[in-house]
């Protein structure tokens, strides 16, 4: 049982909570207001926003996505949900990428742009 304890010792223990969700294991936060990765994150796009339609590996669903948003990530994780609002779908951010369900490349362009975004409409 003592070599049982020891290698308990290295982990956090809190893996996950239904109140937050997945907990990162370094600082014991949910993934969202994870501390380490806010430090390890700073922008991650290019500053060039992209907006694509892409239906690759997606059994021909399209899906928009926004690419190059010089933002961290708990602002990318705003402004996808402001854009999921404003087209009234569902989606997602994965790896500094806003996923929009659908295609909704012309509406997203212009909700960026009366954001004051320079967005252009990219070759999917």
């Amino acid at each position: 049982m003592g070599s049982m304890m020891k290698r308990e010792q290295g982990r956090s223990g809190l893996v996950y909570s239904t109140d937050g969700g997945t907990m990162c294991p370094a600082c014991r936060l949910p993934v969202v207001q994870c501390a380490c990765r806010l430090r390890g994150s700073a922008a991650v796009g290019s500053g060039k926003v992209r907006v694509v339609l892409e239906r690759t590996g997606r059994a021909g669903k399209g899906v928009t996505l926004v690419r190059g948003l010089p933002l961290d990530m708990p602002a990318l994780m705003l402004l996808g949900k402001q854009l999921r609002t404003a087209c009234g779908c569902g989606g997602t951010v994965k790896d500094g990428v806003i996923e929009v369900q659908g295609d909704h490349r012309d509406r997203v362009v212009d909700w960026l742009i009366g954001q004051g975004w320079e967005a252009s409409r990219g070759n999917s």
